[in-house]
């Protein structure tokens, strides 16, 4: 047994010199723990009693997630794919055979895999713990424990990630006042993959607090000094958490309705390894689908594409003629916006050419469109109103995303009311995506390669909904505005989806998500907002 365990030992022994300076010793921050913490009786989790606390401590990686320590790699991989690139997201997959030898729960581990996902990554330029971590952080997140925080005065959050990682989600979405958590460094504006230890300057503080209580889920936070200070500290056992249940989005204390990234799935360790498997076979079929999309009619490119996993339905019926409509004017259709790709698939569900109208749409994406050229708009009111009546007034079915922006959440963004000034009547179109793999938007990515990250996905669908005709002419008595009007389309097509309807905007999404207003200057030829470009 004991030569089994001796090249485990060595690898430990290694990594210890590189990020420690030497080996760990068994009273210090290791697997092994000091007898007092072994022997100390801590009471079961007490929700009432938490909810209760003027403050609480809680540990972020034991207390607050249903997923073990185990469970921190894919966040780690998210920062490695979306931040740094395949290469890098590779790197770490094949350092997760050594992970597993240190014990991936450990610090060590923990370092390392710090060390492969931030090792020369642009400080100013990171916005994953924002842009893309929330979404896959809020699905980790147990009800009990969030209830327990929620009731809590204050609240102080420790974590062993770095503090960059989380601390923007955790003020943000989960009221955190405090984040405890270990700094990246930083030479000459890029990380250099090494983490500083623990910040406890705020132990003092808390010390003040004679009623603090602590929620942890794991011996090594009973080692953090600020469970020290805590007059009570509440352990959630393995029992308990296998019982957790996952906190609802419908009870998220702030609506998550932007996201970026363009993982469509939870990259652990086997889901990642199927990913760069699936890869070479994806480039292979999405040449192919691409291939049959634009030399074969609908009729016969539909069951083609079903075949390979492309497929699409839709709900409803289609629309009649719309009225008047022998007198050659065209029909507006208004959609919401999910990716680029949507008035293909509008057009494919009327089996009909449409024109469609957008803001920013690189030569790519037009390059390889089946509905010909797109009529791009210049968020110049008076010129895009020009362009869109001359197109239906040529008798165009014109499709428009009055969003001005693609959101992949269940949610509306602000309609712009500028499509209820050229119609008599329009049809809303409802637009739902599922994508098994990645997802076909970006904020802070090359938007060129949008259509490409969709078709290589293994399984997609899209589902078009017609909905009623909307009159948009004044009614009779009474004048109309044209904002009311594309709210009335908002609601209609929100209760069609399921979705719920905000009052957002292209450049709130922008600027959470890039950092940047969303323009796309006319110099940028792959069409992603400068400020939002990754360096690879």
């Amino acid at each position: 047994m004991a030569k089994k365990k001796l090249p485990q030992r060595l690898i430990s022994t290694l990594l210890s010199l590189i990020f420690h300076g030497g080996p760990r010793l068994s009273s210090s921050k290791g697997t092994a723990f000091p007898s007092s913490l072994l022997q100390r009786q801590y009471p079961p989790m007490a929700s009432d009693r938490l909810a209760a606390a003027r403050t609480l401590v809680v540990d972020v990686d034991g207390g607050l997630l249903r997923s073990s320590h185990s469970g921190l790699f894919p966040y780690f991989m998210l920062v490695a794919l979306e931040a740094g690139g395949l290469l890098r997201g590779a790197v770490l997959l094949l350092l997760y055979p050594l992970l597993c030898c240190v014990g991936i729960g450990g610090d060590l581990a923990l370092r390392v895999m710090a060390m492969a996902a931030f090792c020369g990554l642009q400080e100013s330029r990171f916005r994953a713990g924002r842009a893309v971590l929330p979404k896959w952080f809020m699905e980790d997140v147990a009800i009990e424990a969030f209830e327990a925080m929620r009731g809590a005065k204050r609240r102080v959050c420790v974590t062993n990630m770095p503090r960059v990682m989380v601390e923007g989600l955790l003020r943000e979405y989960l009221g955190a006042d405090v984040v405890v958590g270990r700094r990246m460094k930083v030479l000459c504006g890029f990380y250099t993959g090494l983490m500083e230890e623990e910040e406890v300057a705020l132990e003092k503080k808390i010390m003040l607090e004679s009623d603090a209580v602590g929620l942890s889920g794991s011996l090594e936070f009973l080692q953090h000094p600020l469970s020290n200070c805590c007059k009570e500290v509440y352990h959630v056992t393995q029992e308990d958490k296998a019982r957790w249940q996952a906190l609802p989005r419908a009870k998220y204390p702030k609506a998550m309705v932007f996201h970026d990234g363009r993982l469509a799935f939870r990259p652990t360790a086997g889901s990642t390894l199927a990913m760069f498997m699936w890869l070479p076979i994806g480039a292979a079929l999405g040449a192919a689908r691409l291939a049959v999309a634009l030399t074969v009619p609908y009729r016969y490119s539909t069951p083609i594409l079903a075949g390979t996993g492309m497929s699409w339905r839709l709900k409803g019926e289609r629309p009649g003629p719309p009225p008047g409509h022998g007198r050659g004017r065209g029909q507006l259709f208004v959609c919401n916006h999910r990716t680029l790709i949507d008035p293909v698939y509008v057009s494919v569900a009327l089996d009909r050419q449409v024109r469609a109208v957008s803001y920013s749409l690189s030569r790519l994406s037009e390059l390889i469109s089946p509905i010909g050229r797109t009529v791009r708009l210049t968020r110049d009111r008076d010129s895009d109103g020009r362009a869109m009546a001359r197109l239906l007034d040529r008798g165009d079915l014109v499709v428009v995303c009055p969003e001005g922006t693609t959101c992949r959440e269940p949610y509306l963004l602000r309609f712009s009311p500028l499509f209820a000034e050229l119609s008599d009547d329009v049809v809303p179109v409802g637009i739902a995506v599922d994508t098994a793999m990645f997802y076909a938007t970006t904020a802070g990515g090359f938007k060129c390669l949008d259509p490409l990250y969709y078709i290589v996905n293994p399984r997609m669908c899209y589902t078009v909904q017609f909905l009623e005709r909307v009159r948009t002419t004044a009614a009779v008595g009474r004048e109309v505005p044209s904002t009311d009007l594309a709210n009335l389309v908002q609601r209609k097509m929100g209760e069609a989806l399921g979705y719920g309807c905000t009052m957002l905007t292209r450049k709130d999404k922008y600027l959470m998500l890039a950092g940047n207003d969303g323009v796309v200057r006319a110099s940028d030829k792959c069409s992603a907002p400068p400020e939002g470009r990754r360096a690879h």
